[in-house]
């Protein structure tokens, strides 16, 4: 299994999905996104960079086919390599991300995306600022932001921050158009209730568009399900990772 983590998190927040699957006998891959978590920062940190760093971490360890999990930023880098290696996708788990050539930034997105007010934002944010901004939309212990500060703890983060999200043309991803459907693995779709980032109008579309995908939305949950719902989460993982055989 291939574990994509999303902004502002780190490959930290996967250790209960990771644990559930070591126990059923599996390999789990988590890396840090490129500036995030333990991985050096070297922008420019493009989301066609991110994409390479990805396919050249899956080349160098050569697992074989992969159950693909991804969250957020994770979706939208996961799900490209998907399209373009289809022979090596066994699954796909997506949870509160997007993949639609129609897509909208969110508030906080679009100010990362201006010139100017996204330096100025990223600038402003210390870590305890930063704690009390990601603690008012999930469950954090301070171990975990301690681990998703890194991201911003240095100019060359932040700018990596910057890159990323100013890179993100969702045009591009009109050539994927019916791809995840057509890969015909089990799809499980999982998403908060009410992710005010990637809204779970997101996770119905999802499902019409790979129509053999379940989907379980997670009630009184917000964009960070796996930090609010870690054990449904896991639990979750168990029963889909039977269905992939």
């Amino acid at each position: 299994m291939l574990l994509l983590h999303g902004f502002p998190e780190s490959s930290y927040m996967w250790r209960e999905a990771m644990a559930t699957v070591a126990g059923a006998g599996r390999r789990a891959l988590a890396p840090d996104l490129l500036g995030f978590g333990d991985s050096a920062a070297d922008p420019p940190a493009t989301w066609d960079r991110h994409l390479k760093a990805v396919g050249d971490f899956i080349e160098e360890l050569d697992p074989g086919p992969l159950a693909l999990v991804v969250h957020d930023w994770g979706g939208l880098i996961g799900l490209r390599w998907a399209c373009e290696h289809r022979e090596l996708v066994a699954g796909l788990l997506i949870s509160d991300s997007g993949f639609f050539p129609d897509g909208r930034w969110h508030g906080m997105a679009s100010a990362l995306r201006t010139p100017g007010e996204g330096e100025q934002l990223l600038e402003a944010l210390d870590r305890d600022g930063f704690g009390q901004l990601l603690g008012a939309a999930g469950d954090f212990s301070e171990r975990a932001l301690d681990e998703y500060w890194k991201a911003l703890d240095s100019p060359e983060g932040r700018a990596g921050v910057l890159d990323m999200y100013r890179s993100g043309d969702f045009g591009q991803l009109a050539q994927y158009e019916g791809c995840l459907a057509e890969l015909g693995v089990p799809t499980l779709i999982v998403w908060g209730e009410d992710d005010q980032f990637s809204p779970v109008a997101g996770a119905h579309r999802f499902k019409r568009e790979i129509p053999h995908a379940e989907l379980e939305v997670i009630e009184g949950c917000g964009h960070f399900i796996w930090a609010d719902r870690a054990g449904r989460c896991a639990r979750l993982v168990e029963s889909w990772l039977e269905t992939v055989g």
